[in-house]
């Protein structure tokens, strides 16, 4: 029970990852806002929590506009009273090389995977440091730390997420605010299945790449994003902590 009355935001909270970070730290005792653009998926993973007797409940919001990020910060102070962990974890996926990425799908790509990042830190910091510190813990990716082929949209904002994460951390932890990053590899997420059918490929084709013997589990960076936000990890600052099998990029 590392996060027993603590309150914690997880973005993206309906899809994979992001349900499973949900999940790991309401089990744990937090007080969990499950926000996503798919409010019915929201809806759905946070009555699933509070069916289990956890505390969560779910906010819809477009974290792609800077409105859409204050209004959800805003909405948990008001009904929560102050924000413990946040987790930026929510992101899209635009696939292709320069030439064939749309204008519209590098803005979006940035406005979700990076600005989002920036207007919630924003507005989420001044309460953290008035109650004396708070944990933040981005989802970056190993192709934002070494670049795979064909995905450079995707790969420049995760890279901007990792300079981000360690550019936040080094201003704030003077006031403890903890700011740190899971960088995974191939996780079993709907993302990486789409991906694996537009390539042709097999999900044991990946597994056969990992030198584990298997893509990740949501459940497994779940428990790194629940061991950096808690007490537990109190010196880790600035880290981008790689979760990927052992595998070098794909």
């Amino acid at each position: 029970m590392r996060f027993r009355d603590r309150v914690a935001v997880v973005t993206g909270g309906a899809g994979g990852i992001g349900a499973a970070i949900a999940t790991r730290l309401a089990g744990e005792g937090a007080r969990v806002v499950v926000t996503d653009v798919n409010a019915a998926g929201a809806e759905a993973v946070a009555a699933r929590l509070t069916a289990a007797g956890q505390r969560a409940r779910a906010l819809a919001a477009d974290i792609a506009t800077r409105e859409g990020c204050l209004a959800l910060i805003d909405d948990v102070l008001a009904q929560e009273g102050r924000i413990d962990v946040l987790c930026n974890n929510a992101g899209i996926i635009r696939r292709g090389p320069l030439l064939s990425i749309t204008p519209e799908d590098w803005r979006l790509s940035f406005a979700v995977n990076i600005d989002a990042m920036f207007h919630l830190c924003q507005a989420a910091l001044p309460g953290m440091i008035a109650q004396g510190g708070g944990a933040i813990v981005n989802t970056a990716s190993q192709w934002g730390l070494h670049p795979a082929p064909n995905h450079i949209a995707y790969n420049v904002t995760k890279a901007a997420v990792a300079s981000f994460t360690q550019n936040l951390a080094r201003d704030y932890a003077p006031q403890r605010i903890r700011v740190n990053a899971v960088c995974p590899g191939e996780i079993h997420t709907p993302m990486l299945e789409s991906g694996v059918r537009s390539s042709g490929r097999t999900m044991a084709d990946l597994d056969r790449l990992v030198p584990l013997g298997r893509v990740g589990r949501p459940e497994e960076v779940a428990a790194l994003v629940a061991f950096l936000a808690s007490d537990e990890a109190e010196f880790m600052c600035g880290s981008l902590v790689e979760i990927t099998g052992a595998q070098a990029v794909a």
